[in-house]
């Protein structure tokens, strides 16, 4: 397995020397994206601009390609690791071409004058995240969304070998959430780039990133795959949730339940239940669902959600619990049906379909 590219020795990191969180260890490798996520104020800025010198180290060491971050020349860091963080920067008079063309001072001469090439690297950097249009114009008078993508933009023509990112998708509508990341989702894999970056979206962090550092108290609380950190459970225990629940199957939220005896029964099933689920909750009516099996699409969320939830183990039959099921059904005012089709294992609630009807609910 590849060397850590970047790694982190018994580091301590704060503010006017105290350490705010402690014996921090983590590592990536070139090839790979690693995540900070953790409650708002829990301190993923704070180890962040540490890593890239921002903040001077209460203790510890910060190893970058076997060699101490701290030894190395500005020159020479700055040729392999490029930034993206949330402070606001306001140039005077610079188009947003000028300021994505800062990413080549590394490698330009005294007078920072840019040859023909660092002009086609620049040019290149702006087309990868579509910022090109955007060349012309000033850059204090573009939207903090187009801020981001002239940002990104310097930071790929500088041709890191790391970029560290600060909540790059704060200020991006999902379509540029989604370009944003799949371009370096892209960079890393066909340029071997490693990625520090810090994000608040769970589900995106879940889907984009190789490991996962969980940050709370002043303490790193897990260091792992997503695998291991997007469990329900610990989801719950890092944001100290108290209302609504997170789902690692889908990598979102669901609200809180509307308690109570149900007043409509869903039979769902196939993902067809989830939307109704929803509206129901957002009306204040308290519903039933079933009946599902728990390996169903619908599962998670009718889990989440209803305040009465009939299912059965997956793969067994569910005339289990059809007996149950027409008990609340008839006890409730209205029956949403979601499926369109019955098939032979689905018999049982179209056995609930049937009764619907027939008590013209």
């Amino acid at each position: 397995m590849e060397q850590s590219y970047l790694s982190t020795e018994a580091l301590s990191v704060g503010y006017r020397g105290e350490a705010l969180i402690r014996d921090i260890s983590i590592s990536v490798r070139r090839g790979e994206i690693l995540t900070l996520i953790g409650p708002n104020g829990a301190g993923k800025s704070t180890i962040l601009k540490s890593l890239i010198r921002q903040l001077k180290l209460v203790s510890g060491v910060v190893v970058l390609d076997g060699k101490n971050l701290e030894e190395l020349s500005e020159r020479e860091l700055s040729t392999r690791l490029s930034v993206l963080m949330t402070d606001r920067i306001r140039p005077e008079l610079m188009t947003c071409e000028d300021v994505v063309a800062t990413g080549r001072y590394p490698y330009t001469g005294r007078l920072g004058i840019l040859s023909e090439h660092d002009r086609d690297v620049v040019r290149s950097a702006m087309e990868r995240v579509h910022a090109w249009e955007l060349r012309d114009r000033d850059f204090g008078e573009i939207s903090d969304g187009q801020r981001q993508r002239v940002l990104l933009a310097r930071a790929v023509c500088q041709e890191p070998e790391i970029i560290v990112l600060d909540e790059p998708t704060s200020f991006l509508d999902i379509r540029h959430k989604l370009e944003l990341l799949t371009l370096l989702k892209e960079m890393v894999q066909t340029e071997n780039l490693a990625v520090i970056l810090s994000l608040h979206e769970l589900d995106l962090a879940q889907r984009i990133s190789d490991r996962v550092v969980c940050v709370k108290g002043d303490r790193i609380a897990l260091f792992g795959t997503p695998e291991e950190v997007f469990r329900d459970s610990y989801i719950h225990e890092l944001y100290g949730m108290t209302n609504g629940s997170y789902q690692s199957a889908y990598g979102t939220v669901e609200l809180e339940r509307v308690c109570g005896e149900p007043q409509v029964f869903v039979i769902g099933g196939g993902g067809s239940g989830i939307p109704v689920y929803r509206e129901l909750q957002r009306r204040g009516i308290p519903f039933a669902a079933g009946i599902l099996p728990e390996n169903d699409l619908d599962y998670p969320a009718a889990k989440a959600l209803a305040a009465r939830l009939i299912s059965v183990p997956a793969f067994h039959p569910l005339e289990e619990a059809l007996e149950e099921a027409k008990d609340v059904l008839q006890s409730c005012k209205e029956v949403r049906c979601c499926v369109q089709s019955f098939g032979a294992q689905n018999e049982a609630n179209r056995i609930l379909q049937t009764l619907a009807t027939e008590k013209s609910k």
